[in-house]
Order: structure tokens, then sequence, then C-alpha cells
């Protein structure tokens, strides 16, 4: 019985880590910093499956920074997801966003975006990962 108990101990730490490092709320991941700030680079990160935020607005002529702040790879593009199905495609005057690779716990800047309007960035790993840039 006694051998029992500590296994069921032992299982329940290891399924503790592993529910701490694959979906638990990790520092970075929960933060959602728009960069608005005059002077700043507007910031998105990416945490996991999704955007933590699934839209930004900027101002006409700022670039777009990505920050992945997990170790899933995501691979980005114009576009987005509809109904669980991918649709490629860029808007007119949005900036070219071909396959861009995040190997986890890095950042790339998009842009600049100089034609005001709505566009689509959307991850081609993850269904459902969509992220809209308002230009104004």
């Amino acid at each position: 019985m006694k051998k029992f108990a500590l296994l069921f101990v032992l299982l329940m730490s290891l399924a503790a880590v592993l529910l701490a490092a694959c979906g638990g709320s990790s520092g970075s991941c929960g933060s959602s910093s728009s960069g608005t700030n005059s002077g700043s680079t507007p910031t998105v990160h990416m945490c996991g499956n999704n955007f933590v935020q699934t839209s930004i607005t900027i101002s006409k002529g700022q670039s777009l920074t990505l920050v992945d702040d997990a170790s899933a790879g995501h691979v980005i593009a114009n576009g987005s997801w509809v109904n669980g199905s991918a649709q490629p495609g860029q808007e007119p005057g949005a900036p070219v966003v071909n396959n861009l690779q995040f190997n986890g716990n890095d950042a790339h800047t998009i842009g600049p975006f100089n034609t005001a309007g709505t566009f689509h960035l959307y991850c081609t790993v993850h269904p459902g990962m969509n992220l809209t840039v308002i230009v104004q």
C-alpha cells in the first residue's frame, strides 16, 4: 500500500510539472504590451497557439513587432483563418508577410504599414490564430 501511495504522489507531481510547463500562465505570456507610447514600436505577443491580443491599432507609417514568448514555433503570413480553413491573402497596401518563421522565444518586425486600413495576419501552423492590424 505504501508503494502505491508513493507512486501516486510521484505521478501527481509529474502531472503538475507538465501542466505548468505546457499550459499554465507564465510571466510574459500573460502580458500584452501594445507599445502605443510615442517613439516606441507597437508590439503583440504570441503565447502557445494564440496571439495574446487579437487586434491592435497603430498609426500609419509604423511597424509592428511580434514577440514569441513561448517555445512554440509559428509561421506568420498575410490572411486569416475562417471557419477552420486557412485563407491566405494580402489586402492592398499591406506589407508582404510571406511565411515569417518564429522558432520560439524570438521576435520579428513587420512593416512599415504605410496605408490606412484593416489588415489580417495569421499563423499557418495554429488554426484560429488570427491578428487584425488596424492602421489609422
